[in-house]
């Protein structure tokens, strides 16, 4: 489990020192970003190493049924990681797109997933989009809403977000979690 925290932590660190400490952050210039990228690249290596050996400890039962809930917010959640990117009408109307699909991917797997390295990896993931979010409206007094694009780039946005769900329920299925078995109560 302390594989885990650290990597959790070293997840977040990195990514609220741009907001916290913005002044130290352009000083180191590139090298920093390589530091930042590095630390960022540790974590996730730390995060699924942690994940994998921690014991498993039940905190709490997830409602019956929550699974294909969880299979709906997955595709949603892929659909803003992307959102945000593509420039579409759904950019025009959700400010932090990405951050709200890792908000929504959090949530999506703490409601099927009640053991304490769950919540450690989910909720530090929940906890860390909701605050990033916090401290870039802080940092940047308004939001420029973007002009609407076509609803042409949010279909490709689509197309791609079912194509990254497939790889994503494939490495789930591959590693002996499949999400569409199981007890759906």
């Amino acid at each position: 489990m302390i594989l885990l925290i650290i990597g959790v932590v070293l997840w977040i660190a990195p990514h609220f020192f741009k907001r916290l400490l913005p002044d130290m952050r352009v000083s180191l210039g590139d090298k920093g970003k390589g530091i930042v990228a590095l630390l960022l690249l540790v974590s996730l290596v730390l995060m699924v190493i942690g994940y994998r050996s921690a014991e498993f400890k039940t905190v709490y039962t997830p409602l019956a049924g929550m699974r294909h809930f969880n299979n709906l917010l997955m595709l949603v959640s892929m659909f803003l990681l992307g959102a945000g990117k593509v420039n579409g009408r759904v950019a025009s109307m959700i400010r932090h797109p990405m951050l709200w699909g890792a908000v929504v991917w959090a949530v999506a797997h703490l409601l099927v997933n009640g053991d304490s390295a769950s919540i450690v990896l989910f909720g530090g993931m929940l906890f860390w989009a909701l605050v990033q979010m916090m401290l870039i409206n802080r940092a940047e007094s308004g939001w420029d809403r973007p002009k609407p694009g076509p609803w042409a780039k949010d279909a490709k946005n689509l197309i791609i977000a079912l194509v990254v769900y497939g790889i994503a329920v494939g490495i789930h299925i591959w590693l002996g979690h499949n999400p569409f078995l199981g007890s759906y109560g």
